[in-house]
């Protein structure tokens, strides 16, 4: 094959550009060159994208045309087009049963006061979660007991949990968190064996599988978020899985003002048999529900394969350390993605610092959980506001209460929180170039590490 003669205009041009490129931005991860990483976006240089991901939540005409009946019927509380989200959402998860909420955090306190969780109870549960996962157990007056997490899957970590159990343990609330699903084998062996109810919290996991049943029929009960940013949603909502007709029987009397429902009934046949709340979806609600779950399917198949090939990336990137499945997990499901962000391998870059280099180069990113930086829930002011409370006081030994902050220490959630590093579920959805933008963002600025370090 004969090779055209290079000019020398051409030569000067080629090596004049490479030496403009320092040696470590000529070097490739995740199989991306950076190319023009030289000089970062937020130092002026040019943003690796200008196009946005995906805009959520994702709005069709068949929403539009779902609402607009419900509005003119004037029939806007729960009613029929409820009755059918429920059974609609029941046959998605492969539940029996399943009870609509007005949203995700009242589904966590019908499932915790429906299995008689109260005062003197303890329940343990993850310090590596959003606040909506312990408010119920406080609201109850039963005490959160938290088991550190798996450093790997950063899920609770079942080992952890077994020396959490006492006489006093009545459940165990697992969180299936960042894309993750909890070891469910060891947690309903631990379960069975010490008498214990499971309440799955799956707020953020819609779909996601463990050896092929979905993530919310693996417990007693399993609770959901419809709010606007999850992975299925319809504004705001929740729901209640379950398959014992008795125990959702009761979860539907107490988020009906503790009303008579099946085999839960009055003396007399009338009245309120408990105490209970009013936490009923709403039939606008349920509509959008409804025309949400046509595609759910084809979306969270589509978050997931994105995020195992972004996964494969990000992990050749030194000081990206994304998280890990356990090997039963055959499915994974998002609210958000996330990473562990090794600032020493950056040069001291602080992780402040990288997140808002990223969302310079065109890929928003944050520290995630929607907890206070650097704050976990343990560790949070609600739960010191209800242990110094007149109830708690009255209910729990002072030597308890006094020994709750060091016992329930959590070195491994400490440290995660500190490092975390995500996207929102949104940015699953886009093209495969998308996930590569995303790489090629995090190669920049770690190519740029030094110079970013040094000019923040």
């Amino acid at each position: 094959m004969l090779r055209r003669k290079v000019t020398r205009r051409e030569l000067l041009a080629t090596a004049s550009a490479v030496a403009a490129v320092p040696s470590t931005a000529r070097r490739t991860y995740a199989g991306i060159s950076p190319g023009s990483a030289a000089i970062p976006a937020i130092l002026g240089g040019q943003p690796v994208r200008t196009a946005k991901f995906p805009r959520w939540p994702l709005v069709r005409e068949a929403d539009e045309k779902a609402v607009l009946p419900v509005v003119r019927s004037g029939i806007w509380s729960r009613d029929k087009i409820v009755d059918e989200a429920e059974i609609q959402f029941a046959r998605l998860m492969g539940a029996k049963y399943c009870l609509a909420t007005c949203n995700g955090t009242n589904a966590i306190i019908t499932a915790v006061r429906s299995i008689g969780i109260a005062a003197g109870d303890e329940v343990v549960t993850t310090p590596y979660t959003f606040v909506a996962s312990v408010l119920p157990i406080l609201l109850a007056n039963a005490l959160p007991v938290f088991a550190d997490v798996d450093p790997e899957t950063w899920q609770i970590d079942p080992a952890k949990i077994a020396g959490k159990i006492n006489g006093n343990t009545a459940a165990i609330l697992p969180v299936h968190i960042i894309g993750g699903i909890c070891d469910m084998d060891r947690i309903n062996a631990l379960a069975s064996k010490h008498k214990l109810k499971v309440i799955e919290d799956a707020c953020e996991a819609h779909g996601g599988e463990w050896r092929n049943k979905k993530v919310g029929t693996l417990g007693d009960l399993g609770c959901f978020s419809f709010q606007n940013g999850k992975a299925l949603t319809c504004g705001e909502g929740g729901a209640v899985l379950g398959n014992d007709r008795a125990l959702m029987d009761r979860c539907y009397s107490f988020h009906n003002m503790g009303r008579p429902y099946g085999s839960i009934v009055a003396r007399n046949k009338e009245g309120h048999v408990m105490v209970a709340t009013k936490c009923r979806m709403a039939e606008y609600q349920a509509s959008i529900l409804i025309t949400q779950m046509e595609n759910f399917n084809a979306e969270c198949a589509r978050r997931s394969e994105n995020a195992a090939y972004l996964t494969e990336k990000l992990k050749q990137i030194p000081g990206v350390v994304p998280r890990k499945n356990y090997p039963q997990v055959t499915r994974t499901a998002f609210y958000y993605y996330g990473f562990r962000y090794k600032k020493e391998q950056f040069d001291g870059l602080s992780r402040a610092k990288f997140i808002k280099a990223l969302a310079a180069e065109g890929v928003r990113a944050s520290h995630g959980l929607g907890v206070i930086e650097g704050k976990p829930i343990n560790k949070e002011g609600c739960v010191e506001d209800a242990l110094g409370s007149k109830a708690y006081q009255r209910i729990y030994p002072q030597a308890k209460l006094a020994a709750y902050a060091a016992e329930n220490e959590c070195p491994e959630s400490d440290r995660l929180v500190q490092e975390t590093v995500g996207f929102h579920q949104s940015m699953l959805l886009g093209p495969r170039q998308d996930m590569d933008d995303i790489c090629a963002a995090v190669t920049k600025i770690y190519e740029n590490r030094s110079k970013l370090a040094a000019s923040m």
